[in-house]
């Protein structure tokens, strides 16, 4: 089957279009044709993996010294069942499906860079939402679950202030619409060419963070989440942490192992079936392009998600 493999860690060139062996399914396993993945921050970060010495030893050890341990790259799938182990009972071939993975922090799977992966039916699978393409449905679980990690560290109740930085990317647009759902009056912080996208997902007050004295808007917030983490800041990022009610709370995606249970996983299906939350695409490429894909992510400026079809 055609997949992009990682040959070392390192630049974009290190990603090869290349032939490799088609899985085989397990008993407890389905076998998943991809129809469309997902390029994240996390993927970019893996393939260069240029962290300081000690983290980045760290991280070889989960991931393989001197490249990926298992060279196709990528977390986020959504297809067609084309088989499955004998053992298996919660799909069927032919059923379409999206999927994410990982399932805790020792359990998680990289290969949806390629035509095909298989997974153990018990992980983060199901049937897509039946009202989206699977374009759409690859859109969904990366940042949806990882915006659902940062917001179970909430208790948001109707009408509590919360700011978020970095609205505009995969986990901040999906961290606008779940905490909407939740009732909170939300204020974004992006630039000013995402204002109209952050409004339309539900935001009540949008804050230019390229502007000078942009911090002079802030107020106080029960909840300021980051959704970017360490890898960007500003003077208004800096002061955000601080702006916050007597009983407020900072919560930063870079603050401890993000958990990704199949419950979040599963409430995220139901909502994009409610149309309660909605996938934001920025770009498509083809999987042939994906060096590209990761040249742009890597730009830092990404709308929502960046999508591959396979």
């Amino acid at each position: 089957m055609k997949a992009i493999a990682c040959l070392k860690y390192g630049e974009v060139e290190n990603l090869v279009l290349s032939n490799v062996k088609k899985p085989t399914p397990n008993d407890n396993e389905v076998l998943i044709k991809i129809r469309a993945t997902s390029v994240t921050t996390s993927d970019t970060l893996i393939r260069r993996l240029n962290e300081p010495m000690i983290p980045r030893f760290i991280l070889q050890l989960l991931f393989g010294f001197g490249r990926p341990r298992n060279p196709v790259l990528g977390m986020v799938t959504s297809g067609i069942v084309e088989s499955k182990g004998k053992s298996v009972t919660l799909f069927e071939i032919g059923d379409k499906v999206f999927a994410y993975g990982s399932i805790s922090p020792t359990k998680r799977r990289f290969g949806s860079y390629a035509e095909y992966i298989c997974l153990p039916e018990d992980w983060n699978l199901a049937l897509k939402p039946v009202n989206l393409s699977f374009e759409a449905a690859a859109a969904i679980p990366y940042g949806g679950l990882l915006a659902s990690h940062l917001l179970q560290k909430t208790s948001i109740n109707r009408g509590d202030s919360v700011l978020i930085y970095g609205a505009s990317g995969s986990i901040g647009t999906m961290a606008i619409q779940l905490a909407k759902h939740m009732g909170a009056h939300i204020t974004s912080v992006c630039s000013r060419r995402n204002f109209e996208l952050v409004k339309s997902l539900g935001s009540d007050v949008m804050i230019d963070y390229t502007l000078e004295n942009a911090e002079a808007q802030l107020e106080t917030y029960k909840y300021v989440i980051d959704a970017v983490g360490n890898s960007k800041s500003s003077t208004l990022k800096v002061k955000s942490k601080k702006a916050l009610t007597a009983n407020g709370k900072y919560i930063s995606i870079d603050h401890g192992t993000p958990v990704t249970p199949k419950e979040a996983f599963l409430n995220l299906k139901t909502l994009a079936e409610q149309e309660k939350i909605k996938p934001v695409i920025d770009r498509i490429y083809p999987l042939e392009k994906i060096a590209e894909a990761h040249k742009y992510v890597e730009m830092g400026h990404k709308r929502g998600n960046v999508v591959i079809t396979i």
